[in-house]
Order: C-alpha cells, then structure tokens, then sequence
C-alpha cells in the first residue's frame, strides 16, 4: 500500500540518494520542474504505483534473503511536503519499519518506469546493506576520536563538543560514497530481477547535477555511478 508522508521523520535518515544538496541550504527552485497537466499527473501517478507493485516484492524477497532479523516489510510513501527539489530517500519509523519515500517532483520528472524503478531498487539496497546503522556507527567513532583529542590538547567543555560534532560529521561521511556505490549494485540487481532496465534507469544521472569528487563529499561522481551500473548490470 501507498501512503502520504505522514511519519515524523528520523533525524538520520540517508537523504538526497538522487539528488545534490547546494553547500547553502535553500530553499528549491522550482521553476526547471514544469507543472504536470492533469494527464500527465495521472500517467505518472499510474506509473509509480506499477513500479511499487512489481519493485517491493522483490526488494522485500532479496531483503529476506541477504539478512537475518531485519526488517524487510518496507512501507513506500509519498512525500507531498511542498516546496522540494526531486528527491528519494530511506530511513526508518519510531518502529524500526524501514520507509522509501518518494517526492512528488521526482515521481513528476522521472522519463521512464525504468528510472524509478532503478531509483527505489537503490533506497531499498540502503535498508538491505544496513548504511543507516552503519552510518551511525562511523559517527559515533568519529566524535569519540575527536572529543577525544580535544580533550587530550587541553580543551575546554565547549571545544570538546565542538570537536565531537566535526568527528561525528566525518566519521558519517568517511564512507557514504562507498555506500552509495554499493546501493547502485544492488539497486541494479533488484531493478533487474524486478523485469526492468537498471542501465536505462540510470540515465537519471546524466540530468541531476554532478557532485564531482569533493573530499567529504556525500556522493560519488555520476559517471562513477553509471559505470558501476553498467558494470553489475553486465554480469546479470
């Protein structure tokens, strides 16, 4: 079942999966997303829920199979928030439930079932590899070792803390290119067993800007990205 984005959301989530944070939070343009006409709204919206129907068995089933105890009921939702670029993203309820949303400007602009499909293969594959807990591990690490030190240097309360929120920053970011790139592999997997073209679903990337390979960054270069789903894709 389809639902509107009625949760509070996490505060950890892995946000932004197909789309590029600006260095200053603003507030979206929306003007390069032209408004749907009502046919065009109703095609789309007869798309995504195809997609659903036919992705989340499979991503539930390849769930299953890769892991022991986690949660794999996952619960898609529409997130009609207003005033947002096109974006998807992961994260659990208060339940631990893992939740795919989808935005209304993404399900609006994607060409082709294929590229959705790709899209949700991906959110699902962050359930699957466990970034999340993985993501939050690293933090901890990184302002453990960063307090740590600020504390060993002499420092006060306030540096100290300070210190430990940059080590949690960069102990989150150590490694989510790595988990981006691993969700591309197996977002083509589940796309591909899903009856869809992961490869023409990753066309998505030639039309979100390119994060280039910035130290820090939170994801990989777009060609790397399509090269990585070309790559799986060719051993399927």
């Amino acid at each position: 079942m389809i639902r509107y984005l009625s949760i509070p959301l996490l505060a950890v989530s892995l946000s932004a999966c197909v789309s590029t944070p600006s260095p200053e939070p603003a507030a979206p343009s929306q003007s390069s997303v032209s408004a749907p006409t009502s046919a065009n709204a109703e095609q789309a919206a007869r798309q995504f829920v195809k997609v659903v129907q036919t992705v989340e068995p499979v991503a539930e089933a390849e769930c299953r199979a890769r892991t022991t105890d986690l949660n794999c009921d996952f619960n898609i939702v529409v997130d009609d928030r207003p005033g947002q670029a096109p974006n998807a993203f992961q994260t659990l309820d208060k339940n631990g439930r893992p939740v795919l949303a989808f935005n209304i400007p993404l399900i609006a602009t994607v060409r082709n079932a294929d590229e959705l499909a790709f899209v949700m293969g991906h959110e699902a594959a962050h359930h699957i590899e466990e970034h999340l807990a993985r993501q939050q591990v690293n933090a901890t690490a990184g302002a453990l070792i960063f307090g740590g030190l600020a504390a060993i240097t002499g420092g006060g309360e306030q540096i100290v803390q300070t210190a430990q929120q940059v080590g949690a920053t960069v102990g989150a970011r150590g490694y989510s290119k790595d988990f981006e790139l691993e969700a591309d592999r197996l977002g083509t997997v589940i796309s591909h067993k899903a009856g869809y073209d992961p490869v023409r679903g990753a066309a998505f990337f030639t039309r979100i800007p390119d994060p280039g390979n910035t130290f820090l960054g939170t994801h990989p270069p777009n060609a790397s990205r399509i090269n990585t789903v070309r790559k799986t894709a060719a051993k399927l």
